[in-house]
C-alpha cells in the first residue's frame, strides 16, 4: 500500500467567473478559492490555503489559472483531477495536475501571463455569449485597433491604466511581450501577454482600444496615455465579463513527461 508523503501539487484551473466575487477568498461572498479549498477538504479531509498565479476580479473567467497546494494524500495527479472535478460546481474545473518541487510558487515564479478580452460587435445581443463577450453596438475600425494594440508592447509606465493599487508607492511599470487584435466574424479579441499586470489594467487597455476603434481616441492620444505615467486612470474600464486569464508561463512547468 502506498505510504503517506507530503507533496506539492500544481493544477491548471478553468472557471466561468460570473457567479463569483473573484478568485480570492472573501468571508461573505462566493469565491473561486473557497470552492477549490472546499473540494480539497472534501477529498483529503485537510484544510489548506491554496496559492494562485493571479487574483482575478469578480466576473472574470479563466482557462489557464494555476494553483498550488501541499497534501499528504496518496492520490496521484490524474486521480486528483477526477476526484476534484466530482466535488467542484459545474462552472469550475481542474484541467491538469502535476507534482512540482516544494518551492514552486504559482505567483512569484510566473514569467508571463496572457489575457484575452472579447468584444461582440453586433447590433443585437447574443444569449450564448452574454457571459463571455462584451456587446458593442457601434461600428469599430478593427484595423486601427490592431495598429494601436502594438503600441502597448515593450516596457511602459501603465499607471494611467491601473485601478486602485494596494500600495500607493507601488511601481506601475510593466513589460508587454505581445499585444494584438483579431477579428473573426462578429467577435473581436484583444490578446495581451506581459510579465505582470496592474489591477484592471487589461480591461482599461481594452477600453482604450475600443475608443480608438470608435474614433473617440487617436493613436497619438493613446501614446501619450501609455508614456504619461502617473496614477490617475484616464482609460475607461471594460466590463469584467469579457476578460479571461488564458495562460500562465513558467520555467520548467508543466514538467515534460
Amino acid at each position: 500500500m502506498p505510504t503517506t508523503q507530503n507533496k506539492r501539487l500544481a493544477m491548471r484551473v478553468e472557471y466561468e467567473g460570473t457567479a463569483y466575487s473573484g478568485f480570492q477568498y472573501q468571508a461573505n461572498a462566493p469565491s473561486i478559492q473557497e470552492e477549490l479549498e472546499k473540494a480539497i477538504a472534501a477529498l483529503t479531509g485537510d484544510e489548506v490555503r491554496i496559492r494562485s498565479a493571479g487574483r482575478t476580479d469578480a466576473g472574470v473567467h479563466a482557462t489557464g489559472q494555476v494553483i498550488a497546494f501541499d497534501t499528504e494524500s496518496r492520490l496521484g495527479p490524474c486521480e486528483f483531477v477526477r476526484a476534484m472535478n466530482y466535488h467542484l460546481p459545474d462552472d469550475i474545473a481542474i484541467r491538469a495536475a502535476h507534482v512540482v518541487p516544494d518551492e514552486f510558487d504559482p505567483r512569484r515564479h510566473a514569467r508571463a501571463r496572457s489575457y484575452r478580452y472579447t468584444v461582440l460587435r453586433s447590433s443585437t445581443p447574443s444569449p450564448l455569449l452574454r457571459r463571455q463577450a462584451c456587446l458593442v453596438t457601434q461600428a469599430l475600425d478593427v484595423a486601427m485597433m490592431g495598429e494601436a494594440a502594438i503600441m502597448y508592447e515593450g516596457e511602459h509606465d501603465f499607471g494611467r491604466f491601473a485601478g486602485p493599487l494596494e500600495r500607493r508607492d507601488a511601481s506601475t511599470v510593466r513589460f508587454v511581450f505581445e499585444s494584438s487584435v483579431r477579428e473573426q466574424g462578429d467577435l473581436i479579441t484583444f490578446d495581451v501577454k506581459g510579465n505582470a499586470f496592474l489591477p484592471h489594467q487589461v480591461r482599461r487597455m481594452a477600453g482604450a482600444l475600443v475608443d480608438v476603434g470608435r474614433g473617440k481616441l487617436s493613436r497619438d492620444d493613446l501614446k501619450l496615455m501609455i508614456d504619461g505615467g502617473g496614477t490617475e486612470a484616464v482609460a475607461h474600464s471594460m466590463p469584467a465579463l469579457g476578460l479571461s486569464l488564458v495562460n500562465v508561463e513558467y520555467d520548467g512547468y508543466p514538467p515534460k513527461d
